[in-house]
Protein backbone atom coordinates (compact mmCIF):
# COMPACT_ATOMS: atom_id res chain seq x y z
CA UNK A 1 0.00 0.00 0.00
CA UNK A 2 0.90 3.91 -0.43
CA UNK A 3 1.96 5.69 2.17
CA UNK A 4 -1.15 7.44 3.52
CA UNK A 5 -1.12 11.11 1.53
CA UNK A 6 -4.61 12.00 3.09
CA UNK A 7 -3.94 14.64 5.80
CA UNK A 8 -7.31 15.70 7.72
CA UNK A 9 -7.86 19.67 7.43
CA UNK A 10 -8.81 19.20 11.06
CA UNK A 11 -5.11 18.22 11.80
CA UNK A 12 -2.78 20.22 9.71
CA UNK A 13 -2.39 23.69 7.76
CA UNK A 14 -3.86 23.85 4.18
CA UNK A 15 -2.82 26.62 2.23
CA UNK A 16 -5.98 28.73 0.15
CA UNK A 17 -5.30 26.45 -2.95
CA UNK A 18 -7.42 23.97 -1.17
CA UNK A 19 -10.48 26.46 -0.63
CA UNK A 20 -13.28 25.24 -2.67
CA UNK A 21 -12.25 21.77 -4.28
CA UNK A 22 -14.77 19.48 -3.49
CA UNK A 23 -13.62 15.73 -2.68
CA UNK A 24 -14.19 13.31 -5.71
CA UNK A 25 -13.50 15.37 -8.34
CA UNK A 26 -11.85 15.78 -12.06
CA UNK A 27 -8.89 17.83 -12.19
CA UNK A 28 -6.60 18.60 -15.19
CA UNK A 29 -3.01 19.49 -14.95
CA UNK A 30 -0.40 20.48 -17.69
CA UNK A 31 2.60 19.76 -17.87
CA UNK A 32 4.53 22.58 -18.20
CA UNK A 33 8.23 21.91 -17.75
CA UNK A 34 10.21 20.94 -20.60
CA UNK A 35 13.59 22.99 -21.95
CA UNK A 36 12.40 22.48 -25.13
CA UNK A 37 16.20 22.60 -27.02
CA UNK A 38 15.39 21.72 -30.28
CA UNK A 39 13.75 25.18 -30.49
CA UNK A 40 16.74 27.01 -29.80
CA UNK A 41 17.58 30.09 -30.30
CA UNK A 42 13.95 30.89 -29.56
CA UNK A 43 13.40 28.68 -26.76
CA UNK A 44 16.20 29.43 -24.05
CA UNK A 45 16.51 29.10 -20.41
CA UNK A 46 14.99 32.01 -19.56
CA UNK A 47 11.86 31.28 -21.87
CA UNK A 48 11.04 27.56 -22.38
CA UNK A 49 9.34 26.10 -25.67
CA UNK A 50 6.47 26.11 -24.57
CA UNK A 51 6.76 29.90 -23.59
CA UNK A 52 7.57 31.08 -26.78
CA UNK A 53 4.41 32.72 -28.88
CA UNK A 54 5.26 30.64 -31.61
CA UNK A 55 1.60 30.22 -33.04
CA UNK A 56 -1.00 33.34 -33.99
CA UNK A 57 1.31 35.43 -31.33
CA UNK A 58 0.64 33.26 -28.41
CA UNK A 59 2.54 30.45 -26.45
CA UNK A 60 1.94 26.76 -26.87
CA UNK A 61 0.94 26.99 -23.11
CA UNK A 62 -1.35 29.13 -23.68
CA UNK A 63 -3.21 27.09 -26.62
CA UNK A 64 -3.29 24.13 -23.93
CA UNK A 65 -4.80 26.55 -21.27
CA UNK A 66 -7.46 27.06 -23.31
CA UNK A 67 -7.86 23.03 -24.35
CA UNK A 68 -9.32 23.07 -20.59
CA UNK A 69 -11.91 25.27 -20.90
CA UNK A 70 -15.26 23.60 -20.91
CA UNK A 71 -13.57 19.95 -19.95
CA UNK A 72 -13.07 21.06 -16.19
CA UNK A 73 -13.52 24.06 -13.74
CA UNK A 74 -11.13 26.79 -13.44
CA UNK A 75 -10.51 26.18 -9.65
CA UNK A 76 -9.35 22.08 -10.80
CA UNK A 77 -6.88 23.20 -13.82
CA UNK A 78 -3.43 22.84 -12.44
CA UNK A 79 0.06 23.18 -14.05
CA UNK A 80 3.57 21.97 -13.23
CA UNK A 81 6.12 23.95 -14.54
CA UNK A 82 9.52 25.41 -13.31
CA UNK A 83 9.06 27.47 -10.16
CA UNK A 84 11.63 29.55 -11.88
CA UNK A 85 9.25 30.36 -14.55
CA UNK A 86 6.37 31.26 -12.40
CA UNK A 87 6.29 34.96 -13.52
CA UNK A 88 6.42 33.97 -17.46
CA UNK A 89 3.23 31.49 -16.91
CA UNK A 90 1.28 33.94 -14.94
CA UNK A 91 2.03 36.76 -17.39
CA UNK A 92 0.98 34.51 -20.15
CA UNK A 93 -2.22 32.83 -18.39
CA UNK A 94 -3.92 36.20 -17.28
CA UNK A 95 -6.37 35.79 -14.53
CA UNK A 96 -4.86 32.10 -13.49
CA UNK A 97 -4.83 31.45 -10.24
CA UNK A 98 -0.93 31.23 -9.00
CA UNK A 99 -1.92 28.78 -6.12
CA UNK A 100 -2.73 26.43 -9.17
CA UNK A 101 0.88 26.87 -9.84
CA UNK A 102 2.84 23.88 -9.02
CA UNK A 103 6.37 24.67 -9.35
CA UNK A 104 9.51 22.44 -9.33
CA UNK A 105 12.90 23.74 -7.82
CA UNK A 106 14.22 21.78 -10.39
CA UNK A 107 13.53 19.67 -13.85
CA UNK A 108 13.61 15.59 -12.46
CA UNK A 109 11.04 14.72 -15.30
CA UNK A 110 8.33 13.69 -15.88
CA UNK A 111 7.80 10.56 -13.21
CA UNK A 112 7.89 13.49 -10.72
CA UNK A 113 5.96 16.16 -11.91
CA UNK A 114 3.33 13.33 -12.08
CA UNK A 115 3.93 12.34 -8.41
CA UNK A 116 4.04 16.03 -7.36
CA UNK A 117 0.55 16.98 -8.57
CA UNK A 118 -0.59 13.59 -7.30
CA UNK A 119 0.97 13.89 -3.81
CA UNK A 120 -0.47 17.43 -3.65
CA UNK A 121 -4.18 16.39 -5.22
CA UNK A 122 -4.23 13.61 -2.92
CA UNK A 123 -3.34 15.45 0.44
CA UNK A 124 -6.76 17.74 0.05
CA UNK A 125 -9.02 14.87 -1.92
CA UNK A 126 -8.10 11.49 -1.69
CA UNK A 127 -9.84 10.30 -4.22
CA UNK A 128 -9.02 12.84 -6.93
CA UNK A 129 -8.70 11.70 -10.88
CA UNK A 130 -6.53 14.04 -12.44
CA UNK A 131 -5.43 14.39 -16.60
CA UNK A 132 -1.93 15.30 -17.09
CA UNK A 133 -1.74 17.07 -20.56
CA UNK A 134 0.91 18.47 -22.45
CA UNK A 135 2.30 22.09 -23.17
CA UNK A 136 3.86 21.41 -26.59
CA UNK A 137 0.97 19.73 -28.69
CA UNK A 138 -1.62 21.37 -30.70
CA UNK A 139 -4.71 19.58 -30.87
CA UNK A 140 -8.16 19.54 -33.14
CA UNK A 141 -10.64 19.60 -32.80
CA UNK A 142 -11.60 20.86 -29.39
CA UNK A 143 -14.68 18.75 -29.26
CA UNK A 144 -13.03 15.65 -29.64
CA UNK A 145 -10.14 15.87 -27.51
CA UNK A 146 -12.44 16.86 -24.86
CA UNK A 147 -14.83 14.04 -25.30
CA UNK A 148 -11.48 11.33 -24.87
CA UNK A 149 -10.52 13.15 -22.18
CA UNK A 150 -13.90 12.97 -20.49
CA UNK A 151 -13.69 9.10 -21.40
CA UNK A 152 -10.51 8.62 -19.81
CA UNK A 153 -11.63 10.10 -16.69
CA UNK A 154 -14.60 7.82 -16.75
CA UNK A 155 -12.52 5.12 -16.85
CA UNK A 156 -10.07 5.96 -13.57
CA UNK A 157 -13.02 7.21 -11.53
CA UNK A 158 -14.51 4.09 -11.73
CA UNK A 159 -11.64 2.02 -11.11
CA UNK A 160 -8.07 3.83 -9.38
CA UNK A 161 -6.05 0.51 -10.44
CA UNK A 162 -6.45 1.82 -14.15
CA UNK A 163 -4.23 4.17 -15.88
CA UNK A 164 -5.30 5.58 -19.28
CA UNK A 165 -2.87 7.01 -22.35
CA UNK A 166 -4.27 7.94 -25.21
CA UNK A 167 -3.15 7.04 -28.42
CA UNK A 168 -2.99 9.14 -31.77
CA UNK A 169 -4.13 7.69 -35.03
CA UNK A 170 -0.48 7.43 -37.14
CA UNK A 171 -0.43 9.15 -40.43
CA UNK A 172 3.21 7.60 -40.68
CA UNK A 173 5.34 5.36 -39.85
CA UNK A 174 7.44 7.99 -37.56
CA UNK A 175 10.42 6.71 -35.67
CA UNK A 176 10.57 9.69 -33.67
CA UNK A 177 7.49 8.49 -31.64
CA UNK A 178 6.19 6.17 -28.92
CA UNK A 179 3.99 3.67 -29.85
CA UNK A 180 0.82 2.21 -27.88
CA UNK A 181 -0.29 -1.57 -28.74
CA UNK A 182 -4.04 -2.04 -28.51
CA UNK A 183 -5.41 -5.38 -27.39
CA UNK A 184 -9.30 -5.91 -26.56
CA UNK A 185 -12.22 -2.99 -26.38
CA UNK A 186 -13.17 -2.51 -22.80
CA UNK A 187 -16.68 -3.58 -22.02
CA UNK A 188 -18.74 -0.20 -21.65
CA UNK A 189 -16.21 2.04 -22.67
CA UNK A 190 -15.75 1.54 -25.95
CA UNK A 191 -13.24 1.92 -28.46
CA UNK A 192 -11.14 2.35 -25.19
CA UNK A 193 -8.82 -0.66 -25.30
CA UNK A 194 -6.73 -2.70 -23.23
CA UNK A 195 -2.79 -1.79 -23.77
CA UNK A 196 -0.67 -4.43 -24.62
CA UNK A 197 2.80 -2.86 -24.71
CA UNK A 198 4.90 0.24 -25.32
CA UNK A 199 7.29 0.55 -27.45
CA UNK A 200 9.87 3.81 -28.21
CA UNK A 201 10.81 5.19 -31.03
CA UNK A 202 11.34 1.61 -33.34
CA UNK A 203 13.27 1.91 -36.78
CA UNK A 204 11.44 2.60 -39.83
CA UNK A 205 10.92 -0.90 -40.79
CA UNK A 206 9.32 -1.61 -37.23
CA UNK A 207 7.39 1.91 -37.55
CA UNK A 208 5.70 0.47 -40.87
CA UNK A 209 4.59 -2.84 -39.59
CA UNK A 210 2.89 -1.05 -37.03
CA UNK A 211 0.83 1.22 -39.02
CA UNK A 212 0.50 -1.29 -41.41
CA UNK A 213 -1.23 -3.65 -38.78
CA UNK A 214 -3.50 -1.34 -37.21
CA UNK A 215 -3.23 -1.75 -33.82
CA UNK A 216 -0.66 0.40 -33.18
CA UNK A 217 -0.92 4.22 -31.87
CA UNK A 218 1.20 7.34 -31.16
CA UNK A 219 1.46 7.72 -27.60
CA UNK A 220 0.62 10.93 -27.14
CA UNK A 221 2.23 11.55 -23.72
CA UNK A 222 -1.26 12.26 -22.60
CA UNK A 223 -2.49 10.56 -19.38
CA UNK A 224 -5.23 10.04 -16.68
CA UNK A 225 -4.77 8.82 -13.23
CA UNK A 226 -6.58 8.82 -10.18
CA UNK A 227 -4.20 10.08 -7.50
CA UNK A 228 -4.06 7.24 -5.10
CA UNK A 229 -3.70 4.67 -7.83
CA UNK A 230 -0.67 6.78 -8.73
CA UNK A 231 0.91 7.22 -5.42
CA UNK A 232 0.76 3.64 -5.42
CA UNK A 233 2.25 2.10 -8.45
CA UNK A 234 4.95 4.69 -7.28
CA UNK A 235 5.90 2.92 -4.43
CA UNK A 236 5.72 -0.15 -6.17
CA UNK A 237 8.04 0.98 -9.39
CA UNK A 238 9.89 4.09 -7.78
CA UNK A 239 10.38 3.86 -4.31
CA UNK A 240 12.98 6.75 -3.70
CA UNK A 241 10.39 8.70 -5.47
CA UNK A 242 7.66 7.56 -3.44
CA UNK A 243 9.24 8.68 -0.09
CA UNK A 244 10.29 11.85 -0.92
CA UNK A 245 6.97 12.66 -2.06
CA UNK A 246 5.81 11.29 0.98
CA UNK A 247 7.82 13.51 3.04
CA UNK A 248 6.68 16.70 0.46
CA UNK A 249 3.15 15.98 1.40
CA UNK A 250 3.66 15.80 5.03
CA UNK A 251 4.81 19.38 4.67
CA UNK A 252 2.54 20.82 2.29
CA UNK A 253 0.43 23.59 3.31
CA UNK A 254 2.53 24.16 6.06
CA UNK A 255 5.68 26.42 7.08
CA UNK A 256 7.87 23.58 6.26
CA UNK A 257 6.30 23.53 2.64
CA UNK A 258 9.19 25.44 0.77
CA UNK A 259 12.10 24.05 2.39
CA UNK A 260 11.49 20.44 2.23
CA UNK A 261 10.02 20.87 -1.30
CA UNK A 262 13.63 23.05 -1.93
CA UNK A 263 15.49 20.14 0.06
CA UNK A 264 13.74 16.74 -1.16
CA UNK A 265 12.99 17.10 -4.46
CA UNK A 266 16.11 17.27 -6.36
CA UNK A 267 17.19 14.17 -4.94
CA UNK A 268 14.67 12.09 -6.64
CA UNK A 269 15.56 9.99 -9.84
CA UNK A 270 15.47 11.31 -12.89
CA UNK A 271 13.12 9.22 -15.66
CA UNK A 272 10.17 9.73 -17.72
CA UNK A 273 6.42 8.67 -16.66
CA UNK A 274 6.57 6.22 -19.46
CA UNK A 275 9.89 4.00 -18.45
CA UNK A 276 8.95 4.67 -14.47
CA UNK A 277 5.38 3.84 -14.40
CA UNK A 278 3.33 3.14 -18.02
CA UNK A 279 5.75 0.31 -19.01
CA UNK A 280 5.89 -1.99 -16.13
CA UNK A 281 2.16 -1.16 -15.13
CA UNK A 282 1.50 -2.46 -18.83
CA UNK A 283 2.34 -6.18 -17.20
CA UNK A 284 1.14 -5.63 -13.80
CA UNK A 285 -1.80 -7.90 -12.96
CA UNK A 286 -2.77 -5.36 -10.24
CA UNK A 287 -3.03 -2.39 -13.38
CA UNK A 288 -5.12 -2.35 -15.82
CA UNK A 289 -3.61 0.15 -18.54
CA UNK A 290 -6.28 1.47 -21.08
CA UNK A 291 -5.75 3.45 -24.14
CA UNK A 292 -8.40 5.96 -25.64
CA UNK A 293 -8.12 6.06 -29.55
CA UNK A 294 -7.81 10.02 -30.01
CA UNK A 295 -8.99 10.75 -33.80
CA UNK A 296 -7.79 14.00 -33.80
CA UNK A 297 -5.34 16.75 -35.60
CA UNK A 298 -2.31 16.25 -33.80
CA UNK A 299 1.01 18.42 -34.07
CA UNK A 300 3.95 17.41 -31.74
CA UNK A 301 6.05 21.11 -31.81
CA UNK A 302 9.15 19.50 -31.32
CA UNK A 303 11.58 20.94 -34.00
CA UNK A 304 11.47 23.87 -36.07
CA UNK A 305 10.47 21.93 -39.36
CA UNK A 306 7.24 20.79 -37.10
CA UNK A 307 6.77 24.23 -35.69
CA UNK A 308 6.57 25.56 -39.38
CA UNK A 309 3.90 23.68 -39.66
CA UNK A 310 1.90 26.27 -37.88
CA UNK A 311 2.93 28.75 -40.21
CA UNK A 312 1.25 29.64 -43.92
CA UNK A 313 3.20 28.47 -46.66
CA UNK A 314 3.72 30.33 -49.71
CA UNK A 315 3.73 28.71 -53.59
CA UNK A 316 7.17 27.63 -53.09
CA UNK A 317 7.26 26.12 -49.72
CA UNK A 318 8.59 28.53 -47.82
CA UNK A 319 6.89 29.27 -44.17
CA UNK A 320 7.76 32.78 -42.54
CA UNK A 321 6.89 34.23 -39.45
CA UNK A 322 8.36 37.73 -39.35
CA UNK A 323 9.90 39.99 -41.98
CA UNK A 324 11.03 37.81 -45.10
CA UNK A 325 11.77 38.01 -48.56
CA UNK A 326 12.90 35.15 -50.76
CA UNK A 327 14.37 35.16 -54.15
CA UNK A 328 14.44 31.66 -55.90
CA UNK A 329 14.43 29.99 -52.73
CA UNK A 330 12.07 27.36 -51.24
CA UNK A 331 10.70 25.15 -48.90
CA UNK A 332 12.37 27.25 -46.39
CA UNK A 333 11.26 27.71 -42.82
CA UNK A 334 12.42 31.73 -41.22
CA UNK A 335 11.61 33.52 -38.43
CA UNK A 336 12.49 36.69 -37.32
CA UNK A 337 11.82 37.59 -33.61
CA UNK A 338 12.62 41.36 -34.71
CA UNK A 339 10.16 43.30 -36.42
CA UNK A 340 13.07 45.64 -37.60
CA UNK A 341 15.16 42.67 -38.83
CA UNK A 342 14.17 41.37 -42.35
CA UNK A 343 15.54 37.73 -43.22
CA UNK A 344 16.35 37.51 -46.88
CA UNK A 345 17.42 35.05 -49.01
CA UNK A 346 18.24 33.52 -52.85
CA UNK A 347 18.34 30.51 -54.31
CA UNK A 348 18.14 28.87 -51.28
CA UNK A 349 16.34 25.72 -50.76
CA UNK A 350 15.06 23.26 -47.28
CA UNK A 351 16.56 25.97 -45.04
CA UNK A 352 16.06 26.31 -41.25
CA UNK A 353 17.14 30.02 -40.61
CA UNK A 354 16.01 31.65 -36.73
CA UNK A 355 16.60 34.91 -35.96
CA UNK A 356 16.82 36.49 -32.19
CA UNK A 357 18.23 39.47 -30.62
CA UNK A 358 21.00 36.93 -29.14
CA UNK A 359 21.89 33.97 -31.85
CA UNK A 360 21.23 33.20 -35.48
CA UNK A 361 20.44 29.40 -36.34
CA UNK A 362 20.85 28.00 -39.87
CA UNK A 363 20.87 24.67 -41.00
CA UNK A 364 19.35 21.99 -43.49
CA UNK A 365 15.75 20.71 -42.15
CA UNK A 366 16.72 17.33 -42.28
CA UNK A 367 18.85 18.08 -39.29
CA UNK A 368 16.61 20.22 -37.32
CA UNK A 369 16.93 16.92 -34.46
CA UNK A 370 21.01 18.07 -34.32
CA UNK A 371 19.88 21.31 -32.84
CA UNK A 372 19.61 19.58 -29.44
CA UNK A 373 23.17 18.71 -30.21
CA UNK A 374 24.43 22.22 -30.76
CA UNK A 375 22.63 23.44 -27.56
CA UNK A 376 24.25 21.12 -25.94
CA UNK A 377 27.84 22.10 -26.85
CA UNK A 378 27.28 25.90 -26.41
CA UNK A 379 28.41 27.76 -23.04
CA UNK A 380 25.37 28.79 -20.61
CA UNK A 381 25.63 32.58 -22.24
CA UNK A 382 24.02 31.21 -25.37
CA UNK A 383 21.63 28.87 -24.05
Amino acid sequence: MAPDYHCSRTHCSVSTWAIGILTGMHHAMIMAGGSGTRLWPMSRGGRPKQMVPLVQGRSLLWHAAQRLDGLVPRQRQWICTGESHRSLVLEDLDGFDHDRLIGEPCPRDTVNAVALTAAVLHKVDPDAVFAVLTADHLITPQATFAACIEAGLALASESPNRMITFGIEPTYPATGFGYVELGDPIEGHEPACATIRFVEKPDEATATSYVESGRFKWNSGMFVFSAAGFLEALERFVPESAAGMAEIAAAWGTPEQHDTLARVYPTLPKVSVDYAIMEPASSDPHIQVCTVPMDVQWLDVGSWTAAGETIDVDDLGNRSFGPASHLDSSGLVTVSEDERHLIATIGCEDLVIIHTPKATLVCPKDRVQEVKTLHGQLGEEWQ
